[in-house]
């Protein structure tokens, strides 16, 4: 990594959103001490993962010093996230023992590709973790096995399409519990997976259903003002849009802070392989309704409430979950909008990293990276946890940021 002292580069044209505050950050973040960092944290995990085969971390609780694991298997979403910080804790770093374990946690993720298939998630489990293997290693022979399993996983994925529907079905499982068809904001980001597989291979079907199903959401998942709904339920012979819900917000009429992230960061995705306007307009009206609710919150913290709507107010737990995913989409969204909204973009990006780096940052005595993320509030599960992906979009918005800087890893 170049040896200067990279900072976040802070703009304070939106200080005023946050007049009710005495007590708002107005310090720069060094980039290399963060990265740093972050590495001790991965590597004290890759320390804690020796001998471990056939789990994952997932969270770690208020006073937990280890990891909670999981199986590595198809049921459990968040099993290619570990890989994926490997891999971008690689690209910051380039230290070879962390490309070793990238690699062999890559391995043992292969099996997923040609498993049965079981929901939606199939995209989050190998994207994270062998699409990153594919873009990341440096070894042709890895990149070969990655690419060979992506592609059978996208095909896969496609058949989880329904064509009168317009859309991916999300939860096979939970086809009688919604009535119909049901697709969720988070199945945006799965979609990376059959543009990818498209590019590689030239095949258009798998280009078309994902071009379908960003239409079909587009069409029925938003509110006027550009929030989500977190469901969409559908008629699976007919087609026809039934109902929204939510099934980890408030209520159906509220804002989840990660579902409304997901929108944005995965019309980002899209735009990037379609180039279409109507993608970027609808990544751009999604980031705009979140930073409006954000600023909304008028106490400088740039990490949101787990829903928008939760009448707690500053007493509701926070998403650092949601932070991470949306500076890492605004990142990459900065890229494709004119020069005034990069300059506000990144400036947002840039607020809401100094918040995590100042304040959701773990003490030395937990593995994780981030603190204070909430994955399924109504649930009762992990609220106010370290959580493996908000760890994983932190590092992915660190290493898109390195990118916006000028950075490079040698």
């Amino acid at each position: 990594m170049k040896k200067k002292i990279l900072y976040f580069a802070l703009g304070f044209s939106l200080l005023t959103a946050c007049s009710a505050s005495t007590d708002c950050h107005d310090k720069s973040i060094p980039f290399n001490q963060t990265v740093e960092t972050c590495d001790r944290k991965v590597h004290r995990t890759m320390a804690e993962m020796v001998g471990v085969t056939d789990s994952m971390p997932r969270n770690v609780y208020p006073g937990q010093t280890r990891w909670n694991k999981r199986p590595n298997v198809p049921e459990e979403w968040c099993s290619g996230f570990w890989d994926g910080c490997l891999w971008y804790d690689y690209a910051l770093t380039g230290k070879q023992d962390v490309l070793q374990a990238a690699t062999e946690t890559g391995e043992r993720m292969l099996y997923l590709a040609h498993a049965p298939l079981f929901d939606h998630d199939l995209g989050f489990l190998t994207i994270t973790s062998l699409l990153n293997g594919y873009r990341f290693s440096p070894d042709s022979t890895e990149r070969n096995i990655c690419r060979n399993a992506l592609l059978a996983a996208a095909d896969s994925l496609a058949l989880l399409f329904n064509p009168r529907v317009g859309t991916l079905l999300s939860w096979p499982r939970n086809i009688d519990m919604f009535g119909g068809h049901n697709t969720i904001m988070d199945n945006m980001l799965n979609l990376e997976l059959l543009f990818w597989a498209a590019d590689e291979t030239g095949c258009e079907d798998l280009r078309t259903i994902a071009v379908s199903h960003a239409d079909t959401t587009m069409a029925y998942h938003f509110r006027e003002d550009g929030t989500c709904y977190h469901v969409a339920v559908y008629d699976p012979l007919t087609g026809k849009h039934l109902y929204n819900c939510t099934h980890q917000g408030l209520n159906d009429s509220s804002v989840w802070a990660r579902g409304q992230a997901w929108a944005i960061y995965g019309y980002t995705m899209v735009y990037r392989y379609t180039h279409e306007p109507r993608h970027l307009a609808m990544a751009e009206k999604a980031t705009d309704a979140y930073l409006c609710l954000l600023h909304a919150q008028k106490d400088c913290d740039y990490v949101p409430y787990w829903d928008f709507c939760d009448p707690r107010g500053d007493k509701a737990p926070r998403d650092a979950s949601a932070a991470a995913v949306v500076a890492s989409a605004l990142y990459e969204l900065q890229q494709y909008v004119d020069s005034a909204k990069a300059i506000e973009y990144t400036e947002q990006a840039d607020r809401m990293m100094v918040s995590l780096s100042a304040d959701y940052m773990a003490s030395d005595d937990c593995p994780a990276i981030l603190l204070h993320s909430t994955g399924h509030h109504p649930a009762g599960s992990e609220i106010d946890a370290a959580i493996i992906y908000a760890d994983y979009y932190f590092l992915e918005a660190l290493y898109r940021l390195s990118h916006t800087l000028g950075s490079s890893t040698e």
